[in-house]
């Protein structure tokens, strides 16, 4: 199936149902007399029966990707095949701007959380009940791009393909972590970049950690900046620790006001508030917050930079 045909296709549905996603992003229910999207929002109770109405949210969402996956392509992302070495309806994908990415100056990496959310979610709630740019991705992609990043969206939760009516496996990429180990080595490790940051929520968070552990010296010699929203990642790997502490922030859901400082605990990593007590609200609530603390870690990191290669001209 083509982007195209995918994309369309879930609108259709989406319009079968009733919805369709207004100009500010936001799903209404159709209009019976224009045929557009009305004022009237998602609801989620349709029946006295519960599992009806779960199903019926379950049958809309699953629209949610392709829809997503649409806005990407038109904000300039590009899909690329994983792995690239089996048929494209059997291997999954990632996004990325350029679509090959050679040795870029500054490159995002954008980790989702675990469940349903694919490439370009953080939060399928927030899309359906709020808007596109609440749950989505779409303005972390924005502003990376407004400041100069080559973007890799990741997708690790999309990992198995019906084949011959089985559910199996994409080979090497049978679970999140070896998904982000396979697509962190391919293709960021791949593309020699000059300097790297991380954004994850929840559990992206612990696929962070996990690629700090796996590739130590990488991090320490290009990744300036790691921005966890609400993270679920438990613990810091002591390998990377050093890193991590170094380089890390995590917004967590709070009701305090955004930036205040959270204490969890010695030698844990630098916490501050999200500016929201819902775990799904983190990424968009702590926008702001994020941006401003990978410019300030990437500007840290060219002094750095500048003072290391000036010692060794020196030497």
């Amino acid at each position: 199936m083509s982007t195209d045909e995918g994309s369309g296709l879930a609108i259709k549905k989406l319009r079968e149902f009733g919805y369709a996603f207004n100009a500010e992003g936001q799903l209404r229910r159709i209009d019976d007399i224009t045929g557009e999207p009305g004022e009237e929002p998602f609801k989620f109770t349709i029946s006295d029966d519960h599992n009806k109405n779960q199903e019926h949210y379950e049958k809309l969402a699953d629209q949610i990707p392709e829809i997503v996956y649409d806005l990407l392509e038109q904000n300039g992302l590009r899909r690329t095949y994983v792995p690239e070495d089996i048929p494209q309806d059997e291997a999954t994908f990632i996004f990325t701007k350029p679509q090959k990415l050679v040795e870029p100056k500054k490159l995002i990496v954008l980790i989702h959380g675990s469940g349903y959310v694919r490439a370009g979610q953080w939060a399928r709630s927030l899309i359906i009940n709020n808007s596109i740019d609440h749950g989505t991705q779409i303005p972390y992609i924005k502003r990376a791009q407004a400041l100069g990043y080559d973007i890799l969206v990741t997708n690790t939760n999309d990992n198995f393909r019906i084949i011959n009516g089985e559910n199996r496996p994409i080979p090497r990429l049978g679970h999140a972590t070896a998904h982000a180990r396979y697509v962190w080595e391919k293709y960021v490790m791949g593309c020699n970049p000059e300097s790297v940051a991380i954004v994850a929520h929840s559990y992206g968070g612990a696929i962070a950690m996990d690629l700090a552990n796996r590739f130590t010296k990488f991090f320490e010699d290009k990744v300036f900046a790691i921005a966890l929203t609400d993270s679920a990642h438990f613990q810091i790997p002591g390998k990377a620790k050093h890193v991590v502490l170094d380089i890390a922030c995590n917004w967590v859901s709070s009701s305090a006001g955004l930036d205040t400082e959270i204490y969890t605990g010695e030698g844990e990593m630098h916490s501050v508030s999200a500016g929201h007590p819902k775990h799904e609200w983190t990424s968009y609530s702590a926008f702001e917050s994020v941006f401003k603390f990978l410019e300030e870690k990437y500007e840290r990191s060219q002094v750095i930079q500048t003072s290391k290669k000036a010692k060794t001209e020196n030497n």
